[in-house]
């Protein structure tokens, strides 16, 4: 489990393709404190770390994982959203966050407003019924807020989100480029009411 909170910004040194995708990520994480096997949270992906060195540590990706996860997310020289596994006993300053990446979103528009970002994303259809204003989402690996919703004719819905400063400075967030995709996971109390739903549905 994760709480959305990014602890540091890793650096794609390697991407190399064996049976799997390998990556090896540079952090400031204290990797004698990492263990062999420990998960690490990527811009939103639950990672299992499978080697490690002094500042950089080495995971492996599945074909399922890239197919389901921001295009371009994992090439060489890439940044990333960077948070370890919750720690029984630790502060849980964003949401539960599983590393479960639920679909990708695109960016519409980026807007300041006043210090912050105004940050429209379209999100798929299949997540529309799980988006809520007040509610949570995860951006990437970041918890965020919902500040608005907008279905659109096709199915799919805009959700505004608002980006203070110090979340764009210790985030990747900090570049928003046209075209940009994000790794989304809806809030767990929805996936699992989103599950209920359709069994009745189903059953009726």
């Amino acid at each position: 489990m994760f709480t959305g909170i990014i602890t540091d910004i890793g650096t794609i040194r390697q991407a190399e393709q064996r049976g799997d995708l390998r990556l090896v990520i540079g952090s400031g994480y204290d990797m004698a404190s990492v263990a062999i096997g420990a998960s690490i949270a990527c811009s939103g992906a639950c990672l299992t770390v499978v080697e490690k060195g002094a500042d950089w540590f080495a995971v492996d990706l599945s074909a399922e994982t890239v197919a389901r996860t921001a295009p371009g997310l994992w090439a060489q020289g890439g940044r990333l959203n960077l948070e370890r596994a919750l720690k029984v006993g630790d502060e849980l300053g964003g949401h539960i966050v599983t590393g479960h990446v639920d679909g990708v979103g695109h960016l519409v528009s980026a807007t300041p407003q006043g210090d912050s970002i105004r940050l429209v994303v379209a999100a798929p259809a299949a997540l529309a019924a799980a988006l809520a204003a007040k509610g949570s989402i995860t951006l990437d690996g970041i918890s965020l807020t919902v500040n608005s919703v907008e279905d659109q004719p096709d199915g799919s819905v805009h959700f505004c989100l608002n980006i203070i400063p110090h979340t764009a400075a210790e985030t990747t967030l900090d570049a928003l480029p046209q075209g940009r995709t994000f790794n989304l996971e809806i809030d767990v109390l929805a996936r699992y009411l989103d599950r209920m739903m359709s069994v009745r549905n189903h059953t009726m």
